[in-house]
C-alpha cells in the first residue's frame, strides 16, 4: 500500500484511527492462536457502518485484502492478518442501540463485549444464554463471525440461534439489512445464516440483532467427581438418553481440574480422574427434580460423590472456574494449542479414550476438558512451539484426532471456526460436493477474494 491509500483511509475515519507505526501493530499480529501470526501492515479503525463501507469500497477499487478484527481471542487463527492487507478493527463500534421489550430483541453494533449484552438485558428479566469462554473479552461480531457456543449450548444453543437479523457491509462496499424482529419470517433465502459462521469471508457483520430470553427464575448447580474420564463420558450420555436437557454439563479431566483449581482456587477436588459439572435452570419445581435425577445417575454410572453448590454465590465460582481452564492451563508449557471436536453424544466415551492414547503414543501432554452435553470436546495441547521434535508429534497427533473425530461422524470444529488451523483438515470432513459448494459461495459473495483471504480454504 502506498501513502495515497494511507491517506484516504484517514480522510475517512481520522488520522488517529490509521495505524501504520509498527510498535502500534504489533496487537494485531496474532489472535488467540498459538504459534500463528503475520504482521500487521495497516490497521483502521471505523466508527461506523458508513466508515467501513468506504473502506470497503477504497479497497474493492484498489484489490486490498481486509481481514476483520474485533478484540481478537479466536483460536482458529480467523483474524490473523494477510500480507499486503489492512486489518479493520470494529472495537470503536460499541453501542447498544436498542432494546426491545415489547420484542423481546437488542441490536449492537459488532464491536459490543458479549457480556455487556447479557448485562444489558438483566435489569429487565431478560437474558442472552450463549456464553462463550471469552464473553468478558469477545465481542458480538466476533462471536457472529464464527458462531461461537458456551457453556450453556446443550440447552441453549449456540449464536446462530438468537440472530435475527444482522447489517452486513458486502465485498462491494454496499450495505446490506438481513432478517427483521418477525419470529416467523421465511421471505426469499435465510441470508443472514450464511453469514453467521462464516469468519469474515462473505461480509463484514456490521451490527446484530438478537433474540432475548426471559431470565430462568431458579438454578442449580452439581459437581460430579469420577475415578475414570469413560464413567465421566458415560454419566453425560445416560443424563441425555433419560431425555434430561440440563443447562450445562460440563467435563474437566484430572489435569485440567488440578490447573484450575491452582489458578482459582475454588475448592475443585484433587485426585480425582474427571470432574463432571451439571447445571439445571428453569422453574423452581423442575430444577430440584432434574438436580435430584442428574445425582443419581451420576452415582450410578461410578461417580465417586455428587455435591451441590453451597449457594448462587458458589455456583458462579464453579462457572468462572470452568471458563478459566484454558487459562490455567496456559501457565504449564510455552505454547497452549486448544482444539474443538465434536462427535455424536453417545461417542464421547470412544473418543475421549482416543484421546487418552494419542497421547501415550506420541508421548504428549493432552489436557482435555469441554461441553460434554453437546459433545464437544477441547483436547488441549501443553507443548512448546520451538521444539521442532515435539511439533511434529503434536500435529501427527492433532491429524490423528480429526480422523477418528470424522470416523465416529464427528466435525473438526464445534464453535472455534476453521480459518487457518483446520483449513488442511476441512476437506477430510467434505468429501462430496460440499467442499465445492462452500468455494462457489465464496466466489459468488466475493469474486475478488479480498475478505479474509486464505481462512477455512484457499481460493
Amino acid at each position: 500500500m502506498d501513502d495515497a491509500i494511507f491517506d484516504r483511509l484517514k480522510a475517512i475515519v481520522g488520522e488517529a484511527h490509521v495505524l501504520t507505526k509498527k510498535e502500534d501493530l504489533i496487537p494485531y499480529g496474532f489472535d488467540g492462536t498459538a504459534a500463528i501470526k503475520e504482521p500487521a501492515l495497516c490497521v483502521v479503525l471505523p466508527g461506523s457502518t458508513q466508515e467501513v463501507a468506504a473502506i470497503v469500497k477504497l479497497a474493492h477499487e484498489r484489490s486490498i485484502p481486509i481481514v476483520t478484527r474485533g478484540s481478537g481471542t479466536g483460536l482458529s487463527g480467523g483474524s490473523v492478518p494477510v500480507k499486503e492487507g489492512l486489518v479493520l478493527c470494529l472495537l470503536r463500534m460499541k453501542q447498544i442501540l436498542e432494546l426491545d421489550t415489547a420484542n423481546l430483541t437488542l441490536l449492537a453494533e459488532a464491536g459490543v463485549i458479549t457480556k455487556d449484552i447479557d448485562e444489558a438485558a438483566l435489569p429487565h428479566g431478560l437474558f442472552y444464554p450463549p456464553d462463550p469462554g471469552s464473553q468478558k473479552v469477545s465481542t458480538i461480531g466476533g462471536n457472529v463471525a464464527n458462531n461461537s457456543g458456551g457453556l450453556r449450548g446443550l440447552k441453549y444453543g449456540v449464536t446462530r440461534d438468537y440472530v435475527m437479523g444482522l447489517e452486513v457491509v458486502l465485498a462491494s462496499g454496499e450495505i446490506a439489512w438481513l432478517g427483521s424482529k418477525c419470529v416467523k419470517d421465511v421471505a426469499g433465502y435465510s441470508l443472514k445464516d450464511l453469514f453467521v459462521g462464516s469468519e469474515g469471508t462473505l461480509g463484514i457483520v456490521t451490527k446484530v440483532l438478537l433474540r432475548l430470553l426471559p431470565r430462568p427464575k431458579a438454578r442449580q448447580t452439581l459437581l460430579a467427581t469420577y475415578n475414570s474420564m469413560e464413567a465421566a463420558a458415560r454419566t453425560v450420555s445416560k443424563i441425555i438418553e433419560n431425555q434430561i436437557i440440563p443447562c450445562t454439563l460440563e467435563f474437566l479431566d484430572r489435569k485440567t481440574c488440578e490447573c484450575v483449581e491452582d489458578f482459582a482456587k475454588v475448592g475443585l477436588p484433587r485426585g480425582v480422574a474427571a470432574v463432571v459439572l451439571m447445571e439445571t435452570d428453569g422453574h423452581p419445581d423442575v430444577v430440584m427434580e432434574e438436580a435430584t435425577r442428574m445425582a443419581d445417575i451420576a452415582k450410578e454410572n461410578g461417580a465417586l460423590a455428587v455435591s451441590l453448590a453451597e449457594d448462587a454465590a458458589h455456583a458462579t465460582r464453579l462457572a468462572t472456574a470452568r471458563r478459566s481452564a484454558f487459562a490455567a492451563l496456559a501457565r504449564i508449557r510455552p505454547t497452549t494449542i486448544l482444539e474443538d471436536v465434536t462427535v455424536p453424544r453417545s461417542k464421547l466415551p470412544d473418543i475421549v479414550r482416543f484421546i487418552e492414547d494419542i497421547a501415550k503414543k506420541y508421548d504428549l501432554q493432552i489436557a482435555t476438558f469441554g461441553h460434554f452435553g453437546d459433545g464437544n470436546v477441547h483436547p488441549t495441547f501443553l507443548t512448546n512451539e520451538r521444539d521442532t521434535d515435539e511439533m511434529e508429534r503434536v500435529h501427527a497427533a492433532m491429524e490423528e484426532i480429526f480422523e477418528k473425530t470424522i470416523a465416529l461422524e464427528g466435525t473438526i470444529t464445534g464453535e472455534h471456526g476453521v480459518g487457518l488451523a483446520k483449513k488442511p483438515y476441512l476437506p477430510q470432513q467434505f468429501r462430496d460436493a460440499s467442499y465445492d459448494l462452500l468455494k462457489l459461495v465464496k466466489a459468488s459473495l466475493d469474486p475478488k477474494g479480498l475478505l479474509n483471504p486464505g481462512k477455512i480454504f484457499d481460493r
